[in-house]
């Protein structure tokens, strides 16, 4: 009896030395990163802040020296930025990959696959994709209030059913109607083109009115400045502002997110930035990722709504 509780104390003892060490038992240490350094950057709209903020602070928990470059700039120069090492890791989404970074056509529409193929292709640059989230940030617009409540009465019977097809026929029924986008929106094969392709409808260059801040075209939306805006779908202002989204029935990609990391950086802990992506990204479901969206939109900083989610799920060592 007397050795049993000698050996009980001996299991205790061993649990709080590991404790102090700062394994939390998911495999997460304090030092998992440590004589890594490594520059995270982001494009340049909100969910990207969020989740590079939350990444930067996971980072450092577990012993990384993190250089803050948030705010790379858009899709092109956060890219660019990357391959030639002016920073060494972004989050990035699975069709952006397949078809803006590599040239491709038609993504696969199951996530999983679309991300398997990309990553697997992405290799050859020297990328490896880590991940990947379950949420879909994919494309969509939105419509104006006033348009929303006009077609109550008409044969589109409720907003719900104001698809992507019955906003073509609006636009072409009314040659007032302006459609508000961001920059690189009608340049990308992943963008713009789809609508038009799919409903046969181009919309004129003078009703395409460009914003070059995003975040701006929801407000513009709810205050009638624009009838229709390109969104986000897990974009947090579409609940602050209570604009309905036009349904798409599938016309724009999938759109889940990984860990963009060079392979000089990866090979130093590829084990630690396994894990700790698959930490922070597993409880990130779509209307959780929409919320955290929406805190920071509506004016917390994105440090506080980082660090709220990385304690609320006990993620940081």
């Amino acid at each position: 009896m007397r050795r049993s509780w000698q050996y009980v104390a001996t299991v205790l003892v061993l649990a709080v030395a590991a404790s102090a060490c700062g394994d939390d038992g998911s495999g997460a240490a304090a030092d998992d990163f440590d004589g890594v350094t490594i520059t995270v950057g982001s494009k340049n709209f909100t969910e990207q802040y969020v989740l590079s903020e939350i990444l930067i602070q996971a980072l450092e928990a577990r012993g990384a020296e993190v250089v803050d470059a948030t705010d790379t700039g858009d899709t092109a120069t956060t890219r660019a930025a990357l391959l030639d090492g002016t920073i060494d890791g972004y989050w990035e989404y699975n069709s952006t990959g397949w078809v803006e970074h590599l040239g491709n056509r038609d993504p696969d529409p199951d996530g999983e696959e679309l991300t398997e193929n990309v990553r697997e292709a992405d290799l050859a640059n020297g990328i490896h994709w880590i991940g990947r989230s379950s949420f879909n940030d994919t494309y969509g617009f939105a419509v104006a209030p006033l348009i929303r409540q006009e077609n109550l009465s008409t044969r589109l019977n409720n907003a719900e059913a104001f698809d992507l097809a019955a906003m073509a026929e609006y636009l072409n029924d009314n040659d007032d109607t302006i459609v508000c986008v961001e920059p690189e929106f009608p340049e990308r094969a992943d963008g713009l083109t789809l609508f038009e392709t799919a409903t046969e409808f181009e919309i004129p260059a003078d009703r395409l009115r460009i914003v070059d801040d995003a975040a701006e075209i929801y407000a513009a939306v709810a205050d009638g400045d624009c009838d229709f805006g390109e969104i986000f779908t897990t974009d947090g202002r579409l609940e602050s502002f209570d604009l309905t989204v036009v349904i798409d029935p599938g016309v724009f990609y999938v759109y889940n997110v990984s860990l963009n990391l060079r392979d000089e950086v990866y090979q130093q802990a590829p084990e630690a930035f396994d894990q700790l992506v698959d930490d922070l990204i597993t409880p990130l479901s779509q209307t959780r990722i929409t919320e955290l969206n929406r805190r920071v939109a509506d004016g917390e900083p994105v440090a506080e709504v980082a660090e709220d989610y990385l304690e609320s799920f006990d993620i940081n060592p």
